[in-house]
């Protein structure tokens, strides 16, 4: 299992945000210096999340994307705005990235989905934020009427290996993941799927690797204290 920090950037920023609401928000500042934090701490991978990119397709964040994914000898994964084969393109060729994440694209044109397959074997994940067992989407501001196993599938037909499962009521709050919901995806989806939203304990990265997931993305309790890195990475081999 492998522990993902995350590094949520908005307007060029290092930023925490309250359930993916654009208002709650709490800076954290340069990304590339907490970048270099994380990976210092011994972080096997980063997980990137450009917010303008999420919230209105601009990709406001990718200079930012390209100083990390350049500077550190580590492997990153970026989601946020990817929509189109050029936006993969540009972001696995250019920029350096080793893994980007389709959200919204995956159920408004599931076609680019198989298509950045096939261009880019392995390096393709597909981002599953759900309420309410229904996918949400534009950085978490609608919801479709699309469930999250049936969006999971689709996704394992279209070549898609990896799944980042995110249980929106409980993002930034620190009350837990929903394991319950993330095991149930581990079961029917039969892919590796990273788990996301609410990890606030040591406790819960354990639950989460009981599920099955072959990784954990934790943000707001690397930030707030809750626990460290270092001993968060403890639990990749526990």
């Amino acid at each position: 299992m492998i522990i993902y920090p995350a590094i949520d950037m908005k307007g060029g920023r290092c930023v925490r945000l309250l359930q993916g609401r654009a208002q709650n928000l709490t800076d954290y500042g340069d990304p590339l210096v907490m970048a270099r934090r994380w990976a210092q701490d011994g972080a096997r991978w980063l997980h990137l999340v450009d917010l303008d990119g999420a919230f209105d397709g601009a990709g406001g964040n990718l200079d930012a994307v390209e100083r990390i994914a350049r500077e550190l000898d580590i492997p990153v994964q970026l989601g946020g705005g990817i929509r189109t084969m050029a936006d993969v393109e540009l972001r696995l060729e250019r920029l350096g990235v080793s893994r980007v994440i389709l959200g919204t694209a995956a159920v408004e044109n599931p076609q680019l989905v198989r298509d950045a397959c096939r261009a880019y074997p392995g390096r393709v994940a597909v981002g599953i934020d759900a309420r309410d067992g229904f996918v949400a989407v534009r950085g978490w501001t609608e919801r479709s009427q699309v469930r999250a196993l049936e969006l999971a599938l689709r996704m394992r037909e279209a070549g898609v290996e990896v799944l980042i499962y995110t249980d929106i009521a409980r993002d930034g709050m620190m009350q837990g993941p929903s394991v319950e919901s993330t095991a149930q995806m581990v079961r029917e989806s039969g892919m590796q799927v990273i788990g996301s939203g609410g990890v606030s304990t040591l406790s819960d990265i354990d639950a989460l690797r009981c599920a099955g997931c072959a990784g954990v993305i934790t943000g707001k309790a690397l930030y707030s204290g809750a626990f460290t890195l270092r001993d968060a990475l403890k639990r990749e081999e526990a």
